[in-house]
């Protein structure tokens, strides 16, 4: 990729915790400055990716509908529910669920121009994994470390030298803090070997910010949820992510969403949804009815409507 052979000039701030360094930059940043150190440390804090008032309506939104959610998770399963957390929530159907989501959130242009960094050249289009409010209780372990690309086994086996298969813009709808369940990532991860090295819990850095930062992160870097070891703070985030449209989503959209409600978006959150065909590179085009653009067959205008 052309951003991976630019260097940036800039100087960033950074945040040393307990001898570990993550940085961080305001949203204004140039989009290759942030990839610059996307890539060199596998994630990194954007400020003020959400204003106060997003934030506000974000939590508003979603409070009825997450106060009826029990914690835990819904399999049968040890791992899963070690990896869900035991007192944790999980919202999915977020453009159901929120207004503020749907309108505002979904067509940032930070958003859009970070998931055109990182997949238009080498992958081609892209869209939405999942879109979830991850809810972190009082007294809930810390999370197995993971990589988001495992929900692809291929890419593990092909490692840091694979195409990007996702990314994730882990929003913060509370104030993140080391005590309070901030996720945790280990820096550089990313670049290791062996991909089934998921590293250990001593080896991570905690993703302290406030409410309205991101931390945007590569599918192949390490990171898990942290511990929560207080007694009564909730530590709630967004996570919103994209993949190379190759690969499958975790959530179909267009079986979730209706298209009358996607009609007046703008079209590029329509492809991010699943409403138009998408376009790998090299591909004549994916996801299509008789040949033609998805978008053609369900009547979508190029402008929303």
């Amino acid at each position: 990729m052309l951003w991976r052979a630019q260097r940036s000039e800039r100087q960033f701030p950074m945040t040393s915790i307990k001898g570990s360094i993550l940085r961080s930059v305001p949203n204004s940043t140039p989009v290759n400055d942030i990839m610059t150190i996307v890539h060199e440390d596998g994630g990194v804090i954007i400020e003020d990716f959400l204003t106060e008032g997003q934030v506000r309506a974000l939590n508003s939104d979603i409070d009825v509908a997450i106060g009826a959610i029990d914690p835990g998770a819904k399999y049968d399963d040890s791992f899963m529910i070690d990896f869900h957390g035991r007192n944790t929530k999980r919202l999915t159907r977020m453009f159901e669920t929120s207004e503020t989501f749907r309108t505002e959130v979904l067509d940032l242009d930070l958003f859009h121009a970070l998931g055109d960094a990182v997949f238009l050249e080498e992958s081609g289009t892209f869209w939405m994994t999942t879109a979830q409010v991850i809810e972190i209780g009082p007294g809930n372990s810390a999370q197995p470390l993971h990589r988001d690309l495992e929900n692809w086994p291929l890419f593990v086996t092909l490692g840091p030298s694979g195409p990007e298969a996702g990314i994730n813009f882990l929003t913060a709808l509370t104030d993140f803090t080391e005590e309070n369940g901030a996720t945790r990532i280990i820096p550089g991860s990313h670049t290791w070997p062996d991909f089934e090295d998921r590293g250990t819990p001593e080896m991570t850095v905690p993703v302290e910010m406030k409410a309205g930062s991101a931390a945007l992160y590569l599918g192949k870097t390490v990171h898990g949820g942290g511990e929560n070891r207080t007694k009564n703070q909730y530590r709630r985030a967004m996570s919103i992510a994209l993949q190379a449209s190759y690969l499958t989503p975790e959530e179909p959209w267009p079986f979730l969403v209706d298209v009358e409600d996607v009609r007046p978006l703008p079209e590029r959150v329509q492809s991010i949804l699943g409403f138009r065909s998408q376009y790998p590179k090299g591909s004549p085009g994916l996801y299509n009815v008789d040949f033609a653009d998805l978008a053609d067959h369900l009547k979508l205008t190029s402008s929303g409507g």
